[in-house]
């Protein structure tokens, strides 16, 4: 599921002095003793026991706001395993701006905002490559349609797990699925929504001029001026 309790730490962390009205997070973690990480680690693996429902060792957290506390994730969770799937700049803002969340995607209901959004998204997980080299898997949307098995198995193997013929399967499987993706992961792999966003593309020009070089150099990164961004 798409779990609420690393945004809830984040929310207390940020409102650590009680006593003012300033957001203090990430500064407050500059302050923060090993001890502390441990305990806040142990507290979120606790939160979430009630979704697992059995003694496997590991689960997933698929959040996608988590993108923007890798940082702390990696201070609280050193054992996690951490994974971006990125898709063409386009294709994701389209598809967020026809989805109806129901709250805290404040950013979705405005294309400018959205290409924003996703450049500053690129730019801070560039930056967590660079600060913490190795730590985080990423999966392109477009190569795991395009080869899906070779994906998937380095995908397990950064996980430390085997490959089993099932992750094939995945779309038979009868779990109950609790996100606005519901019905595609019950499709095979197929490439009907890879190109969908080209249909409007006459509209998103706002989304294209916010993502400025991001969207020329996908899937790369493209280098960021600090200075100049806006």
């Amino acid at each position: 599921m798409e779990l609420p309790d690393m945004l809830a730490i984040v929310r207390e962390l940020g409102r650590r002095d009680s006593g003012s009205r300033t957001w203090h997070y990430p500064e407050v973690l500059s302050s923060l003793e090993s001890d502390e990480f441990r305990k806040l680690g142990e507290r979120y693996l606790d939160s979430t026991r009630i979704y697992r429902k059995t003694d496997r060792p590991m689960f997933i957290d698929k959040m996608p706001n988590n993108f923007a506390n890798v940082g702390l994730i990696h201070l609280l969770l050193p054992n996690a395993r951490i994974v971006d799937a990125r898709r063409h700049p386009l294709a994701s803002c389209f598809s967020i701006f026809k989805q109806l969340f129901a709250s805290g995607q404040a950013f979705s209901y405005n294309l400018d905002d959205l290409g924003r959004a996703y450049r500053d998204y690129v730019e801070l997980m560039a930056h967590f490559d660079e600060v913490l080299p190795g730590r985080v898997h990423r999966v392109f949307y477009e190569r795991l349609i395009d080869d899906t098995e070779a994906e998937i198995r380095g995908l397990l193997d950064y996980c430390g797990l085997s490959f089993e013929e099932r992750c094939l399967r995945f779309h038979e499987t009868d779990r109950a699925v609790r996100t606005a993706s519901s019905e595609q992961v019950r499709e095979p792999i197929n490439r009907a929504g890879v190109d969908h966003w080209r249909h409007f593309e006459d509209w998103l020009d706002p989304v294209k001029r916010a993502l400025g070089p991001v969207l020329d150099a996908y899937p790369d990164v493209p280098r960021f001026d600090p200075a100049a961004h806006d």
